[in-house]
């Protein structure tokens, strides 16, 4: 049967491709487990690659059984922006809206731009601290999903709704405020009180 991706048919063929290639990756990922005793040392980062591949196969419940397994294999590991987001619509294409919601809080405090980015919002820049690469709107410039992909017709509704409640804004603007704080806060007292307030943030959505 042939898939629609980005209001273009997939071949067998080409889903095949796609297929194959999820199937190599988890071969390599258990061949990793196996090499280093049973535990993922992964520092290819393979990981991170099959959420993208189901997502090209519109395969929800393939991304959200990988998800399961990342989560269960992985539980330290916060992944980062766009893995993220892949992960926020795949729970809101299973019906899992609370969780999404969740994630897509997630989604913004690892990378403020990623969602405006999707939804073709000018980006919101303040002044802040961004300490790791993923928070840089670089990351976002060429991002592969957005609202004009037919696809995700109904999750950009959903997204652009979720932007304007009072729980993201809630979260949002803490999370601004914290940034903002330790932008030019040195070492001390206070930075420790205001990152571990950042962190809070995130442990809440747990």
């Amino acid at each position: 049967m042939a898939l629609i991706k980005n209001d273009r048919k997939m071949t067998p063929k080409q889903v095949e491709r796609i297929q194959n290639k999820i199937k190599k990756i988890k071969h390599e990922l258990a061949a990793d487990k196996k090499h280093w005793g049973g535990f993922y040392h992964d520092g290819r980062g393979l990981r991170y690659l099959p959420p993208e591949l189901y997502l090209k196969l519109n395969d929800y419940s393939g991304a959200l059984r990988y998800f399961n397994w990342f989560d269960k294999n992985f539980p330290e590991d916060s992944g980062f922006p766009i893995f993220l987001f892949e992960w926020t619509i795949t729970l809101f294409k299973k019906k899992k809206i609370k969780l999404a919601e969740k994630k897509a809080l997630e989604t913004f405090y690892s990378n403020t731009y990623l969602i405006d980015m999707f939804l073709g919002n000018e980006l919101l820049h303040f002044d802040k601290s961004e300490s790791s690469n993923w928070e840089y709107s670089s990351l976002v410039e060429n991002l592969k999903y957005s609202k004009n992909q037919e696809e995700f017709n109904d999750f950009t509704k959903w997204l652009k709704n979720f932007t304007t409640t009072e729980t993201f804004y809630d979260f949002a603007n803490k999370f601004i405020k914290i940034e903002t704080e330790l932008k030019n806060e040195p070492v001390g007292k206070k930075r420790s009180n205001l990152v571990n307030e950042k962190y809070k943030l995130l442990e809440n959505l747990k």
